[in-house]
């Protein structure tokens, strides 16, 4: 059985919760590492998210949602500006078409100003639709929040981690912990393959299976709700449908399907919230599109299913709750975030500094380093520059002449940068870069994408994957067929 270095602290889990509290505990001179079970940071909830950074209207004043997401708002101007993470104050939209609904949205007028959102206003219909020329005719009120956004949850967790990584921490992926133990030298955290790490402080932020580990640790707690969320993106070319994010008034279990513009100028639409009994179903089905299809064009009527160019689901950790729940253990050295879900992403900035305070509590010493960078070098994204900024750059480097991905004009530079980044995946890859998302989906630029990354890591093209062991996208039996005969690989 392998050992790994003792650390201060060990975080266990690497969405945008995990990888948030990583990068603060960075500021500190402290021995922090993530432990992540997919191939690269970002994959769980956090891969699937809408998106959407909160205003802060939707939750119960006085709870930990409501006063952490107004808190984790107003932090993300200078987290993306730091981090070079695309971010967007497109504003949020909540619409009523009837009195009941109305009544609702005054509600929830009301408690956002109870939470301190800024800025809100009510608007009637044709107020809204001179803004949103797209909304439906029978749309008569709309609670407008212009704090609200929209992110790359993605994008965001890759660069927490990789700016923790530059201020000292380290970041372990493919790694499933089956136990942990706690004895007079701390706690002792096994893996399934037998590799231990040794740590004083943990930080639980498992997602989905946070009531797992909490449970490992002693702690009895109620299960967390796994509810599915499918999502459905639009061509660019109707990217021009809505430039708020548009909600209904919520329901008792989620805040409604959505239309949800993203940083990467497509539209979303979505998700549908069905409870599901396990926690790895991922699937998209044709009663969800068909439920995220009507609801939508009851919003906005343009909405097309032709205009549909990819599909995705996933699962969030709901709160029996209904609010996120902190707890701890073993004289608070082990800190537990439970039940994250929306709005996770919104709060995370916020639930990281919570965390490293209830650490501090138990007996962290938080001595910040005089060192530490909070930015992460530029990342070079060709399709957005002038002509005479793709100009320079390519002088400075020829690879980014070459487009790989025709669909979102992704470059060989870019690839290239993404991979030493940290990208070790074509879903890696097409995360940081966009390569793939475009209408063809990978159609065409697969091969280069496989290629490149073979070449920068040193591996034959057969051991690259789409996300991690077992979904290696070529086959040597295939690769021995096409040539007539065997083969060394």
């Amino acid at each position: 059985m392998g050992e790994k270095t003792h650390y201060d602290v060990i975080i266990i889990g690497g969405g945008v919760v995990g990888t948030a509290v990583l990068r603060t505990l960075s500021r500190y001179q402290l021995k922090a590492a993530l432990l992540e079970k997919a191939a690269e940071v970002g994959w769980g909830a956090t891969k699937a998210n809408s998106g959407i950074v909160h205003a802060g209207f939707h939750n119960k004043p006085g709870s930990w949602m409501a006063k952490l997401c107004v808190a984790g708002n107003s932090k993300y101007d200078q987290l993306c500006e730091e981090l070079d993470v695309p971010f967007q104050r497109n504003g949020v939209m909540m619409v009523a078409r009837t009195p009941e609904e109305e009544e609702i949205l005054r509600h929830f007028y009301q408690q956002g100003l109870e939470n301190g959102v800024p800025g809100m206003e009510l608007l009637d219909g044709d107020a809204a639709r001179r803004l949103e020329p797209n909304l439906a005719e029978d749309i008569t009120l709309v609670l407008r929040a212009p704090s609200g956004g929209i992110v790359a949850p993605f994008t965001l967790a890759a660069a927490l981690a990789e700016n923790a990584r530059a201020n000292g921490a380290d970041v372990y992926t493919e790694v499933e912990v089956a136990g942990v133990s706690h004895g007079e030298d701390g706690f002792t955290i096994t893996s399934k393959e037998g590799v231990t790490w040794k740590a004083t402080y943990i930080v639980n932020a498992a997602g989905l299976f946070a009531d797992d580990l909490a449970r490992m640790c002693g702690l009895d707690v109620p299960s967390l709700i796994p509810r599915k969320g499918e999502e459905y993106i639009l061509d660019q070319r109707v990217s021009n449908l809505v430039k708020h994010t548009i909600f209904p008034v919520p329901t008792p279990k989620s805040k409604g399907i959505l239309v949800i513009p993203t940083v990467g100028s497509n539209i979303m639409i979505g998700p549908t919230a069905l409870e599901m009994p396990y926690k790895d179903d991922l699937s998209t089905t044709a009663v969800g599109l068909d439920e995220i299809l009507s609801f939508t064009q009851r919003l906005v009527p343009k909405i097309k299913r032709r205009d549909i160019i990819a599909a995705f689901a996933g699962i969030r950790a709901g709160s029996p709750t209904g609010d996120f729940i902190f707890e701890t253990s073993h004289a608070g050295k082990a800190v537990h975030l439970l039940g994250i879900e929306s709005p996770g992403l919104t709060a995370a900035p916020a639930i990281a500094e919570l965390a490293a305070q209830m650490l501090a509590d138990a007996g962290l010493p938080l001595n910040e380093k005089p060192d530490f960078n909070p930015r992460r070098p530029r990342v070079i994204r060709f399709k957005k520059l002038s002509d005479e900024e793709k100009e320079k750059v390519i002088k400075e480097n020829p690879l980014y002449a070459h487009v790989v991905c025709r669909c979102e004009t992704v470059t060989e530079g870019e690839i290239v940068d993404a991979i030493r980044r940290g990208a070790r995946t074509v879903d890696g890859v097409k995360f940081l870069t966009r390569a793939w998302m475009g209408r063809c989906q990978g159609g065409f630029c697969t091969p280069y994408v496989v290629k490149i990354l073979a070449r920068e890591l040193g591996v034959s093209p057969l051991e690259i994957t789409k996300r991690g062991k077992g979904s290696e996208l070529l086959m040597a039996e295939a690769k021995s067929f096409l040539r007539g005969g065997e083969t060394n690989a």
